[in-house]
């Protein structure tokens, strides 16, 4: 019998493919279960709705990723860290503080743990730390510091 999967089932497949298995296996568990429906017309074609659905909101995040993207590269962080002897920086810059920068001077929230900082940084300058917007995104934040007056 021919069903079409509600959630993932171990060793059967996952939510939305359409499998065949045996009546009495589809009858007595994924049924009452309610792990899958009959892949009926009604429901096939609900299936395909619900993936055209997927694909266009997959397709708007990706878009707005690229966008933001191309935002970023326009944009400089500026940070202030106080020098210490021989006008060298006194402490780091983690990602968390950078996040919290940017969002006082542009009003936008970046998730801190989307920042690929290979280490904190630790000297006056400019920087340019990648930002993981998307799985197929990556932007480019301009950050710099400056000694504190």
């Amino acid at each position: 019998m021919k069903v079409i999967l509600l959630e993932d089932v171990k060793n059967v497949g996952k939510k939305g493919d359409v499998v065949d298995k045996n009546d009495g296996y589809v009858r007595n568990y994924l049924l009452p279960q309610k792990l899958a429906v009959p892949a009926d017309a009604k429901h096939l074609n609900d299936l395909k709705l619900q993936k055209a659905n997927d694909d266009k909101l997959a397709a708007e995040k990706l878009a707005d990723a690229q966008a933001f993207a191309d935002e970023l590269k326009e944009q400089t962080v500026e940070l202030k860290m106080k020098a210490g002897a021989g006008g060298k920086a006194f402490g780091s810059v983690s990602s968390k503080e950078i996040a919290q920068a940017y969002k006082a001077q542009f009003g936008k929230e970046i998730d801190k743990k989307k920042l690929i900082l290979p280490e904190a940084l630790k000297s006056f300058g400019t920087y340019e730390v990648k930002v993981k917007l998307h799985p197929k995104v990556t932007g480019v934040l301009s950050v710099h510091i400056a000694e504190e007056s």
